[in-house]
């Protein structure tokens, strides 16, 4: 008689929960439920996904830079451009990011629908807000229970529900509130625009204080704009506020010459309530796994923007879970999945969370980097451990980790 299939909760339905399972479900041994606590939705506008993600996504869905330009509106580029944003050398060219190889932008929520889009719409649950997971040595499965009163019961759950997880919680248990997150200094405000409007500015400025990008989405007609910054006042529990017109201006100051500022400020203002965002990361976490439960994308390693690296990081790990949990036979071998995953996937989230906090504070001229060498020089070189993973000797390393893990849990039984 075949083995009954393993079955996995993925608990969130956004872009890291959605390309998981787009990466489980091809295969047969698993069976996949995602629950979503609201609708399937993607809120913000545009998003990067560098070159390291694309072959990490091509992994996962075959032809995908096809999938992500004919389909969700991606638009291709070859590198990212950085200027100085004020100052005498206002105007001066840095560097370009990445010019060896491809990357798209593209607006969240067509990524999402076409992530969706191939999955069966009954292994997809909206409105199913998590309340309780509990498990025990005792227990052939874990229970599941969501705040409709509804219960489930799994071999494996994965929390990729986000920066505030609930899994993550369960995972952590009493070191929870210790690696919680929080405000990683810096805010940011962003407005979706035509791209007719944008055409004035269409680089990404460095300077003193603040941070000017955009980036092109759905299909050459929209751009997202967005004026980041330093965020003096860290003690902020709320992650959105109001901004005014004045305390753009006020974080531009320095830029007060440069007609970039003033067009940014309009393009951003252009809307009806324009809020600032607190920019939270998790600067710890000791571990991604629990027993048969493990957390992935920002439930695990939410980061800063600064270097474009937090969607790629959710594709990364959905690639590697799907490698690990791929190759076990029985549910008895999910920990070792689940520690194999975390193995490998840790320490180099850890490093992009720290790098990612340290390249905002370069690009708000908050180092000893100063004029357009030292900048050029600081920066060149920050981005290549990102985008040169080797994805398929990534994987290697998993499924090494997977053999070693499968001889302890063995050992020990």
């Amino acid at each position: 008689m075949a083995e009954a299939p393993i079955r996995v909760a993925i608990i969130g339905g956004g872009l890291a929960g959605a390309t998981l399972a787009r990466a489980l479900t091809k295969h047969d041994g698993l069976d996949v439920q995602v629950y979503e606590a609201g609708d399937f939705k993607e809120r913000g506008a545009g998003v990067g996904i560098q070159s390291n993600a694309l072959r990490a996504l091509d992994e996962i869905i075959p032809s995908a830079m096809n999938m992500l330009v004919e389909q969700a509106g991606a638009v291709p580029t070859s590198s990212a451009r950085l200027l100085m944003g004020c100052g005498p050398e206002a105007g001066s060219f840095l560097l370009d990011l990445d010019v060896s190889s491809q990357k798209v932008s593209v607006h969240r929520a067509s990524l999402l629908r076409e992530l969706l889009a191939p999955l069966p719409d009954d292994i997809l649950h909206a409105h199913k807000r998590l309340v309780g997971i509990h498990a025990s040595n005792q227990s052939a499965r874990i229970e599941v229970e969501f705040e409709d009163g509804t219960k489930d019961y799994f071999d494996a759950v994965i929390g990729a529900d986000g920066i505030f997880s609930s899994v993550r919680e369960y995972v952590l248990q009493d070191e929870a509130e210790k690696h919680t997150a929080s405000p990683a200094g810096f805010w940011d405000c962003r407005n979706l625009v035509p791209l007719d409007k944008a055409m004035d500015a269409l680089d990404d400025w460095v300077g003193d204080g603040a941070f000017l990008l955009h980036c092109v989405v759905e299909n050459r007609t929209m751009v997202q704009c967005i004026i980041s910054g330093i965020d003096e006042d860290v003690s902020r529990k709320d992650r959105k506020r109001p901004i005014t017109k004045e305390e753009l201006e006020n974080a531009l100051s320095s830029w007060s010459d440069k007609p970039v500022a003033g067009a940014m400020i309009k393009l951003i203002l252009d809307q009806p309530h324009t809020q600032g965002y607190s920019q939270w990361e998790h600067k710890s976490t000791p571990t991604y796994a629990n027993d048969r439960i493990c957390i992935m994308g920002d439930a695990a390693h939410a980061m800063t923007p600064w270097q474009g690296a937090g969607a790629g990081q959710a594709i990364e790990d959905a690639l590697i879970l799907a490698t690990v949990l791929g190759r076990i036979s029985s549910c008895e071998e999910v920990p070792a999945a689940f520690q194999a995953f975390d193995a490998v996937r840790r320490p180099r989230c850890q490093r992009i969370v720290d790098s990612s906090r340290e390249t905002g504070r370069i690009m708000c001229g908050r180092s000893d980097a100063r004029d357009a060498d030292a900048l050029r020089e600081t920066l060149k070189g920050r981005w290549d451990f990102i985008y040169n993973l080797d994805v398929e000797r990534h994987k290697e390393d998993a499924m090494q980790k997977l053999r070693e893990c499968r001889g302890f849990y063995h050992s020990n039984r």
